[in-house]
């Protein structure tokens, strides 16, 4: 049996990743009176923000956030890393990443010069090689607009961890919604199965 590194955490089942074109970070230009501490920042979730996250014969599945997901959700202790996996590089107990919500999503940052990892990313963000954010979390309700096959996360049950990642789509993001909207698509389907029946028994009679 393979080991599991001591700083790597393997992805859960019961968590769901998102990776999206518009979660963006960026390097925060060195104050000159602490030029050794390195930030960046930008938001791992944005509201209301529809995005498909799957597709299934020319059919569209889009998910959003609320913009009250986070009222209650349990941010107690959330992570800063690189793909989600890897060596620690901020974190909220700590006090190196920190995490605020505005209108426009949940806005983070983190200081990453604790780490030689932290410093290398860091200047991998500054140069414009990784410059997108993803987050990890549980839901705790959602709601699913079957018109529209559009889900709305409306509250979060936990935040894990907000990550700078290299490429915003991914398995991982495809997985995790494809058993959510595959369901509903089935329940779609029973409905207008249901409905054709019923319609022909009508027809049947009169």
């Amino acid at each position: 049996m393979k080991s599991q590194a001591k700083n790597e955490e393997p992805k859960r089942k019961d968590r769901e990743f998102r990776r999206f074109e518009t979660f963006e970070i960026r390097a925060l230009q060195s104050d000159e009176n602490n030029p050794k501490e390195l930030y960046v920042e930008g938001y791992a979730v944005t509201f209301n923000e529809p995005t498909v996250l799957w597709e299934y014969e020319g059919t569209e599945y889009k998910e959003q956030v609320d913009d009250k997901a986070f009222r209650d959700a349990d941010m107690s202790d959330v992570i800063f890393n690189y793909n989600h996996s890897g060596k620690v590089m901020a974190r909220t107990r700590n006090k190196t990443l920190e995490l605020k919500v505005d209108e426009k999503g949940l806005y983070i940052k983190a200081r990453l010069d604790g780490t030689e990892e932290g410093r290398k990313l860091y200047e991998e963000i500054q140069g414009g090689y990784i410059d997108r954010m993803s987050f990890s979390f549980t839901a705790k309700e959602s709601s699913y607009d079957r018109e529209n096959h559009l889900r709305t996360i409306r509250k979060v049950k936990k935040l894990y961890d907000v990550s700078a990642v290299d490429i915003p789509a991914y398995d991982t993001t495809s997985i995790s919604t494809r058993s959510y909207f595959e369901l509903e698509r089935e329940k779609e389907e029973a409905a207008v199965a249901a409905e054709r029946r019923k319609k022909l028994i009508l027809s049947t009679y009169l």
